[in-house]
């Protein structure tokens, strides 16, 4: 099973709502009484929909929501079933012309209305729901629809929006007989003739469920018909088989359906505003139209307006090829094992994927190894499987028969290690790491994760499942699928063989499929400089960069801890006396009673929930103001984020093999090309404060060496000169000069002999603040003026650096038109909400075009540079192990006795990545430790 990261989650994320919109319109037909507005339209059911939205938006004020609407043409299901939904009565005369009511409902709430051509709403709901979980997002299905059940779990819950009662497991069960995750077996039994799914004559919900209960689901009940005794029962069973499985794909919802609009941009807006007023009060609702003005405080709340972002069209995707009947294979002797590795050196291109007994390849132990010589061929080859771990060569009661480990590896070593083959693997870096464990390096790695990166930016989410689901139309089986779910979930070395060979051979073949239509799109898009130079290669770098891990310093750990926890006990004392009793300073709730209520600081502000801010803005305000009581707040704050966050959580990331930490490197989560680094983060360590140093100060070299901190210089204000061609800037880094005295001198007209160190600090934030966007008013705040002074240095600065404002001005013109920008080496940024109605998200998202294309080109060059050491390294002309990939800096461990030598070297290999008509300054530092390296 490929591990993938994900950025972590917000630590109190806010909730989803999921409204059925279609759903609720029938059923509000149906159960409220007649009503027309003045010009004779009916209007009951939209009634109806405005009070459950206010509902929902007054008593979850901070949730996000969305509406989610059935697509008019029909959907896939008709491609499986073309009697589906034929018995449907015709809809009501009444309630046709409130279908477009409710839409213009929703959108006057400030609310996104979405549907999907070839999806139902329930299709889009599922796979909302499924994104949002992925980000532990809690989820309330607003529904009664009986079909959305089957989605009900820890974190997702269903709302019935007519009874105001809330639908978890228990409802479920008490409905279907069975728990959530089994409720499609019973509907494909039981069949729903308001649907007209077929189901097996004869079984109703209450005998269906009996049969599952006993069985477990539909596959082994429909294998098992002879064990039943009634006969009518066991004879509709044998002979409508099929239609029960045709009932099962009608019934099961499709949750990796194109999103219309990504998760991050359904975010909660103001929803009482004058627009909503005005369309209540077309329809003639004069009570709502009353309580909606006055909070929407009498016209003084603009409009919201929704995000115009979406993902590209699905349409720009290649369709997958042609349908193939599956032929996947498990492989237990020695015979098969031979005839796969000689299919394997004949194909010349092979996908291959691990099972593990975890997502951390430094401590994960292998369980199989699926491969893939052509599209619907793959096998499954168990090594792992069993309760008796330590007995694998030895089946007995709890181990299934299976090859042992060692026999497997030494037959694909020599196919792995293979010039001549390639091998596609999907987040390949992982399967690499687990082989590194056992001798084995994969040689000419390609990686179908990276090559929808490098093709489709952020559009969409670069997962097999989602991607098998985009390209190929296929529902992957998921891991809940064979290993159970909750209490009842198994480790997938306890799966059953044939279910294990069917989950990790499908993994196999479809990353195999994905590589033959994602492929062939580099040459079309013009992409393949950045996935063959730069991704692919990058991918064992990194594999190798996280296998080394880094050493800390356990103790130097602990003793951080009992000194932050010290210094936090101390501040939260001296909090309490000046507040004048104790609180919990933890509690924001508590914190702006204290700050604003009791102390009557001013600047306060208040969130939704009628509760006062205490953001770290408001408190860093206030702190700038003088107030030392929150000074010492803001102080109890950052160390309990560094001792929760940092000296304890690192101790517990040591691995007690290799008494290093492991962290892992996304490669595909960020819009510039970044890495990002999770469990644990290393990258996110303050290195301007001086805790941050201490903590830094624990990552140590082993006996005998040391570590080496390669940093870029200036990297983004290099390549904001160079790529605006801002001659005044290029010369003075070519001169070697102070660039930011340089800048000073220019913008201010101060000589150089007498620049003050003032100045140039100022200088230096217009300098780095110019490339990141930054606005007047921020620029204001750095450097302590008045935004009217702020803005009158950004006119100077462009006045005197035209080629930087015309930069500029032109990238936010090719943004706006292609939806992203380019790096200097083609990578394409994705740039969402630049064409945004609302001027706050479309200034943020030209603060992003502005600075992508810096940032994602240093990132292109500390990549590349990484992958010119790692191969000196892999030659042995370097001595030494990259070990971290902070941004800008790369981080080494070098023996004593080579330091000299590999310090010059990977500075010259840094500097000399790239020729622009400016040189690249790297600085390289060593020490014991990694503060005193840098």
């Amino acid at each position: 099973m490929s591990a993938s990261t994900h950025p972590a989650p917000a630590a109190a994320p806010q909730e989803l709502f999921l409204i059925d919109g279609s759903g609720f319109i029938f059923r509000a037909f149906h159960a409220l009484p007649p009503l027309t507005r003045p010009d004779g339209t009916p209007v009951g059911a939209v009634l109806g929909f405005c009070n459950m939205l206010l509902k929902v938006l007054n008593d979850h004020p901070q949730a996000r929501v969305a509406v989610i609407f059935d697509a008019a043409r029909k959907n896939f299901r008709y491609d499986i079933y073309a009697d589906y939904k034929a018995n449907r009565d015709e809809t009501p005369p009444d309630l046709i012309p409130q279908f477009p009511l409710i839409r213009e409902a929703a959108t006057a709430f400030g609310l996104p209305a979405m549907d999907l051509e070839g999806y139902e709403a329930d299709d889009l709901i599922a796979t909302y729901a499924r994104l949002a979980e992925a980000e532990n997002i809690p989820v309330t299905i607003v529904s009664s629809d009986k079909d959305l059940m089957q989605l009900v779990r820890p974190g997702i819950r269903m709302m019935d929006p007519m009874k105001q009662i809330m639908i978890g497991p228990d409802e479920v069960f008490e409905k279907f007989g069975v728990p959530p995750d089994k409720v499609t077996d019973v509907q494909a039994l039981a069949g729903d003739a308001s649907d007209n799914v077929p189901g097996v004559p004869g079984i109703g919900i209450k005998t269906a469920a009996q049969l599952i209960t006993e069985y477990g689901d539909l596959e082994t009940l429909l294998a098992s018909t002879a064990k039943i005794k009634q006969p009518k029962r066991r004879e509709a069973l044998e002979q409508h088989a099929e239609d029960a499985r045709i009932s099962k794909r009608l019934v099961c919802l499709d949750a990796y359906a194109p999103v219309p609009m990504a998760l991050a941009d359904l975010k909660p807006e103001h929803p009482f505003s004058m627009k909503l007023v005005e369309f209540l009060q077309l329809q003639g609702f004069k009570s709502l139209t009353a309580r909606i003005s006055a909070l929407a405080g009498g016209g003084a709340v603009p409009a919201p307006a929704t995000s115009s972002y979406a993902p590209a069209p699905v349409t720009a995707i290649p369709a997958a090829p042609a349908e193939i009947k599956a032929r996947y294979e498990l492989v237990t002797n020695a015979e098969d094992l031979q005839r796969w590795m000689d299919l394997a050196r004949a194909s010349h291109c092979i996908a291959v994927d691990t099972e593990t007994t975890g997502l951390t390849p430094a401590s994960a132990k292998l369980v199989g190894i699926s491969l893939a010589v052509a599209p619907g061929y793959s096998a499954y080859i168990p090594v792992g499987h069993g309760k008796a771990m330590d007995l694998l060569s030895q089946p007995g009661e709890d181990t299934p028969e299976q090859l042992s480990l060692g026999a497997v590896i030494a037959a694909l070593k020599p196919v792995l290690e293979s010039p001549h083959i390639l091998k596609v693997g999907h987040n390949i870096k992982y399967d690499a790491q687990m082989f590194l464990h056992h001798g084995v390096v994969v040689a000419q790695p390609e990686d179908t994760m990276l090559l929808s990166y490098v093709l489709d930016g952020t559009t969409h989410g670069h997962g097999l499942d989602e991607l098998a689901q985009l390209i190929c139309g296929h529902t992957m089986i998921s891991y809940d699928e064979v290993t159970g779910t909750g209490r009842n979930r198994i480790s997938f070395a306890e799966v059953p063989l044939d279910k294990a060979c069917d989950y990790a051979a499908e993994d196999a073949d479809f990353t195999l499929r994905l590589y033959q239509s994602l492929k062939p799109r580099l040459a079309r898009e013009h992409m393949s400089s950045v996935y063959e130079d730069i991704e692919r290669p990058l991918a064992m770098v990194i594999a190798r960069m996280e296998f080394a891990g880094i050493r800390v310093d356990r103790a130097v750990l602990k003793n951080l801890s009992q000194i932050f926890g010290e210094k936090i006990a101390a501040a939260e004392a001296e909090i309490h006396k000046q507040a004048g009793h104790p609180f919990n300073v933890g509690s924001p709730k508590q914190l702006g009673t204290v700050l604003f209520d009791e102390m009557g600081l001013p600047g306060g502000a208040k969130t939704k929930t009628g509760d006062w801010s205490t953001a770290v803005d408001v408190l860093e305000d206030l702190a700038a103001q003088g107030h030392s009581f929150v000074e010492q707040i803001l102080e109890w704050r950052h160390l309990s984020k560094l001792k929760s966050t940092y000296t304890e959580a690192l101790q517990e990331a040591i691995n007690p093999a290799t008494g290093r930490v492991h962290t892992s490197f996304a490669m595909s989560s960020t819009s510039t090309g970044r890495l990002s680094s999770s469990d644990p983060n290393l990258q996110n360590i303050p290195i301007k404060t001086t805790e941050g140093r201490l903590i830094r100060a624990a990552f140590i070299a082993s006996p005998g060496h040391k570590i080496v901190s390669a940093d870029y210089s200036q990297i983004e204000l290099r390549l904001a000169a160079e790529m605006a061609g801002v001659e005044t800037l290029k010369a003075a880094f070519r001169n070697g000069d102070d660039i930011h005295a340089i800048t000073a001198s220019q913008v201010f007209g101060v000589p150089l002999s007498e620049m003050t160190p003032d100045v140039r600090r100022q200088a230096k934030a217009i300098n780095f603040g110019i490339i990141y966007g930054m606005s007047g008013y921020g620029l204001a705040s750095q450097i302590g003026v008045t935004p009217g002074e702020a803005n009158t240095f950004i006119k100077q600065y462009f006045a005197r650096f035209p080629e930087l404002a015309q930069f500029m001005e032109q990238t936010k013109v090719f943004a706006r038109s292609h939806g992203f920008v380019k790096t200097h080496y083609g990578r394409k940024c994705v740039i969402p909400g630049i064409s945004d109605k609302n001027q706050a998200r479309r200034a943020g998202a030209e603060r992003q075009a502005i600075n992508a294309p810096l940032q994602g080109t240093a990132a292109d060059l500390v990549k590349l540079a990484m992958i010119r050491i790692d191969r000196l390294i892999e030659r042995g002309d370097l001595k030494a192990r990259m070990l971290l990939q902070v941004h800008d800096e790369l981080v080494f461990e070098v023996p004593d006795t080579e330091l000299e030598a590999a310090c010059a070297r990977i500075k010259s290999e840094m500097e000399a990545v790239a020729s622009f008509s400016i040189p690249l300054e790297a600085s390289v530092g060593f020490a014991d430790n990694w503060a005193d390296a840098h």
